[in-house]
């Protein structure tokens, strides 16, 4: 009876039917380029490993995963593999439905509308037969791998799951230990447009400390979920990786313990308990500027923690290059990972997460009321939970109906107007100035180097959208231009943001600052 191969290139999987895979000897190295199957060895990158059975034998749960997620990511780029493939595995099959465990209901989501036609493709090229996939959280279940899944007119059967997350006694210690909020969690975190990739990016943290994005950095406004994400991040290590230690900090709280571990000489021990750290979350950052001392001691245990493949995530209110006063070294290492920012929810984000906290408090708030918050409530996300609450409280406390003249009535004092904050076309010359480190004399000037140039469009273009000011008075803030050069500028900034995404985001930030300051 012969025997079939199957073969582990780089997470890429073939299958061979000869009797021998002449190439490859012990060890999984070979010089020769001879085809075997269809399989050639100068197609080998990395490590091989190779499993095998004798023809007929079916594949297990888990050899059968590997081998469609080695189909699927030859279709996918690494960052999406990555994202949404890590860690998944088959949980169970009955009746030719296969039900593929995910790491959380956002990524059960996604897939289900995203993957769900190619994951059966590759699964029916495997089996022969047609099939169908159903995506689970692997809160209730884990895999069962080494149960046999039949192959084309065989006979299949169900498995059973075991739990992998850490008991719950451990868990609550760890938690406590890391100083964590027990409400900040994944799955009270609610995702739009405006938070996707950084949801995205802490999802895929959380399963993989160290290895998918070092450091990640999240910036935005306040009040819009950094905060939440690192929690979020914090509490699924624990859950997921009960071994691995977590800490939670803001800058402040980091830099008061370096000064007083200086003050009681107690310098080393402060060292080692960050430095031991799996996973370090460092919350606001922006305020280790100007603080020499703490930099470089944050220098070092950045190093530190990054050398040994274990997880920074850091947040913001800006992007590291808009942070003044800071280190030029650790800025380049804040930008080493991915920079993701959170920006102000849309009209619909912001319904979803007046009707989760409305649900997350066991009220009933009707739609019109919901709708109403959402579209006078922009600022930020605290400040809209935050008026629901009074709201809801009011009612209950005084025994009338929820209604949208109680909310107008209870919130007037707080509604958004558009206009309510007064920007003056000289704060917005400041602002973009210092957020590019140009003087704002250059903007201005004369100046036509690019460095100058594009800061001033944008200026000009934050003008006209933030200010009530005309075409020639914006020119007049900027060292007398006309209005067509202003015209112009601001046709560049939209054409650019409307072409690259990253510096949409850029614009968007300068915004956020515009209104924090």
């Amino acid at each position: 009876m012969n025997k079939q191969w199957i073969v582990y290139l780089c997470e890429k999987v073939y299958q061979c039917d000869c009797a021998t895979v002449p190439w490859l000897p012990a060890g999984g190295s070979s010089s020769s380029s001879r085809r075997c199957g269809g399989i050639s060895r100068d197609r080998v990158v990395g490590s091989v490993v190779v499993v095998e059975r004798r023809e007929g034998e079916p594949l297990n749960l888990k050899q059968l995963w590997h081998a469609a997620l080695g189909e699927l990511q030859l279709g996918l780029t690494k960052a999406n593999y990555d994202t949404w493939f890590k860690d998944t595995a088959i949980v169970s099959e009955e009746d030719d439905v296969y039900c593929v465990g995910v790491p959380n209901a956002f990524a059960r989501e996604w897939l289900e509308n995203k993957y769900r036609q190619q994951v059966r493709d590759a699964l029916r090229h495997l089996v022969g037969r047609t099939v169908d996939v159903r995506f689970v959280t692997l809160m209730a279940a884990s895999v069962r791998s080494d149960r046999p899944v039949a192959a084309a007119g065989s006979a299949s059967g169900g498995s059973t799951a075991v739990s992998s997350m850490a008991p719950a006694q451990d868990r609550r210690e760890a938690t406590a230990a890391a100083l964590l909020n027990a409400r900040y969690t994944f799955s009270t975190f609610v995702v739009g447009s405006n938070n996707r990739l950084a949801h995205a990016a802490a999802l895929s943290v959380a399963e993989r400390p160290g290895h998918s994005y070092n450091p990640l950095f999240i910036y935005g406004g306040s009040g819009l979920g950094k905060t939440h994400l690192m929690h979020a991040i914090g509490h699924a290590v624990i859950s997921r990786h009960p071994k691995k230690r977590v800490a939670y900090a803001t800058s402040e709280k980091f830099t008061n313990e370096f000064i007083n571990s200086i003050r009681g000489q107690k310098s080393e021990e402060f060292r080692e308990r960050y430095r031991r750290i799996d996973v370090l979350l460092i919350d606001d950052i922006q305020f280790l500027t100007g603080k020499e001392g703490t930099q470089e001691e944050f220098f070092h245990t950045f190093n530190a923690i990054h050398e040994e493949g274990k997880q920074i995530v850091l947040s913001s209110d800006r992007p590291p290059k808009a942070i003044e006063r800071l280190e030029d070294r650790l800025r380049s290492r804040f930008e080493w990972g991915l920079i993701a920012d959170i920006s102000t929810p849309d009209l619909e984000t912001r319904i979803a997460i007046l009707r989760a906290k409305a649900e997350a408090q066991s009220v009933a708030v009707p739609p019109p009321v919901i709708d109403f918050l959402a579209q006078r409530i922009v600022s930020n996300i605290r400040e809209l939970e935050g008026a629901l609450t009074r709201i809801v409280a009011f009612a209950t406390l005084s025994a009338v109906p929820v209604t949208t003249q109680l909310a107008q009535e209870m919130l007037q004092n707080i509604l958004y107007n558009p206009r309510q904050k007064t920007l003056s076309p000289d704060r917005i010359v400041e602002t973009v100035a210092r957020y590019y480190g140009v003087p704002s004399e250059q903007l201005r000037g004369k100046a036509r180097d690019k460095q100058v140039v594009l800061p001033r469009q944008i200026a000009m273009y934050l003008m006209r959208e933030e200010t009530e000011a005309p075409l020639m008075r914006i020119g007049e803030a900027l060292g007398g231009r006309d209005h067509s050069t202003v015209l112009h500028g601001c046709e560049k900034i939209e054409r650019e943001m409307a072409e690259n995404d990253d510096f949409r985001r850029d614009v968007g930030a300068l915004r956020e600052l515009l209104y924090s300051d």
